[in-house]
């Protein structure tokens, strides 16, 4: 008898599991990680991502902040977790391109590790000057910077930041010199802008339009290939006069590797649809970021593209990794 009860208990539990694994997905909450801190600009976009992707799974969507080391906590995490489309991480492009050049001692396989859904929005990084800064334009600030070498400096959110790194492909561009002057994060950075310690910084035109639509920092030129649309007066780059200056940052979702075909393609059609949506697209755009789905191909291979010239970037400036 007892044995007959052990026979159908194991029955039972097995038949449960079946069931489970068996379940359409998603059958559950979605966990969204963000490596970034709440209220930033990752972080935000995440949040408005979160509210249409759970409209439509039909299932809540809950952002989790893992924060730390530019991204690669909340990836090592995504790495481990179980491929069951109930963790997926919200990517700002650093983590991918750029963190993994600096931490030398990030333990991940940036190929292997993940499964890559697609790109989701790109943004840009506008230059913002001081406004007591004798110069309109870029051509303006390279010429004053040969003039004067000692005389100008840029901050950043830190050695191998984005912005950083931005600043020192517009230095190898145009053969100038300026001083790097790193700090724990942007907002420093453009306060010290503002009140003339430094020179100058790149920022992401999220958190940078403010402050330019305030008149308390002049925009000299955007990153990207095309103008901004939260900054449709401001010339980019390239029409500023660098010669092949063309870098965006994108948003997209990747997850743990191994990602059931079915999930992936769930998650694909979902993108797509959100991308489509008026409301979240107006959303977007009002903080400055452009929409730009792709599949998860496509933001592989842009990923390892990225990851090869920011590589030449480090290695031309010197930057010392650890």
């Amino acid at each position: 008898m007892k044995l007959k009860s052990i026979f159908f208990l194991a029955g039972g539990l097995m038949a449960v599991a079946t069931a489970q694994a068996q379940a359409p997905w998603p059958a559950q909450p979605i966990k969204l990680i963000v490596g970034y801190s709440p209220g930033g600009p990752v972080d935000t976009s995440a949040r408005t991502f979160a509210k249409y992707l759970g409209d439509e799974l039909k299932q809540p969507v809950i952002v989790e902040n893992r924060t730390g080391a530019s991204g690669m906590i909340a990836a090592e995490s995504t790495s481990r977790a179980q491929p069951d489309g109930y963790t997926i991480n919200f990517v700002a492009s650093p983590t991918l391109t750029i963190t993994p050049l600096i931490q030398k001692n990030a333990k991940l396989d940036l190929e292997k590790d993940f499964t890559y859904i697609g790109n989701i929005a790109d943004y840009t990084n506008v230059l913002v000057i001081n406004k007591d800064v004798p110069v309109k334009n870029i051509q303006e600030l390279v010429a004053y910077a040969k003039k004067n070498p000692d005389a100008v400096s840029f901050g950043s959110a830190g050695v191998g930041a984005s912005n950083h790194l931005s600043a020192e492909l517009l230095k190898q561009k145009t053969g100038t010199e300026m001083l790097h002057v790193p700090y724990r994060g942007n907002s420093p950075a453009m306060i010290d802008v503002i009140g003339g310690k430094i020179t100058y910084m790149f920022d992401i035109t999220s958190t940078a339009i403010p402050y330019i639509q305030s008149d308390k920092v002049r925009a000299l030129a955007v990153t990207s290939r095309e103008r901004n649309a939260g900054l449709p007066d401001v010339p980019t780059m390239i029409e500023a006069g660098v010669k092949d200056y063309a870098v965006t940052g994108w948003y997209a979702l990747i997850t743990p590797s191994k990602l059931p075909a079915n999930i992936h393609e769930r998650l694909e059609t979902a993108l797509n649809t959100i991308a489509k949506n008026p409301e979240f697209e107006k959303t977007m755009k009002a903080g400055g970021y452009t929409i730009n789905v792709s599949n998860g191909a496509d933001l592989l291979a842009k990923a390892k593209r990225e990851y090869a010239m920011w590589d030449d970037v480090i290695q031309k400036a010197k930057i010392q990794t650890n």
